[in-house]
This record gives C-alpha cells, structure tokens and sequence, in this order.
C-alpha cells in the first residue's frame, strides 16, 4: 500500500511551516525593547518608518533601520520609544 499526501494535508504541512518561520523571525524580536538601549543593542542609530524624517533641532538621523512593521511592533511594546512622535524609535547619531 503506497501513503499518498492529500492536498489538504500538504496545506496543512505548508501553513505549519510558514507560521513557524514568521514567529521565530523579524519584527517579533522588538517585544523585548523595553528601552533604547536594548532598541541600540540591534540598532544603533534606531528604527523608524519607511519614509519618517527625524524631527530634531541637531543633525538629523538618516541611517535608522527603515521597517514599517519593526516600527508598529516596538510601538506595540513600548510606544515611549518614539518620544518625538516622528516615525523613528530610539534614533541615534
């Protein structure tokens, strides 16, 4: 007797694999930011929204990590990383 797959079993083999590999990586490693300093540890210079401009009265920050979702997340975690309001967490010189 030979095991065939069905097509609803390789689906549920495909969306098992997929949620694995999407809660083991990216934007879920903000949760643990509970400050800049652990926001600097990944990210020197911060991390922002695509597109975000730094609001300040120096130099502005151009080289933050550019994520819409990094970004949301750790706004999620700790919104007083982006103190400024301007799209960019933690930014950094």
């Amino acid at each position: 007797m030979t095991m065939r797959r069905t097509g609803i079993g390789a689906a549920i083999v495909a969306v098992t694999v997929t949620a694995a590999a999407l809660i083991g990586a990216g934007p879920a490693e903000a949760v643990s930011w509970r400050n800049c300093d652990a926001v600097h540890r990944t990210y020197p210079h911060g991390v922002g929204k695509v597109g975000a401009r730094d609001h300040t009265s120096g130099t502005r920050v151009t080289n933050f990590k550019r994520s819409n979702a990094l970004y949301r997340t750790a706004m999620r975690a700790n919104s007083g990383l982006d103190r400024d309001k301007d799209g960019i967490a933690c930014e950094a010189s």
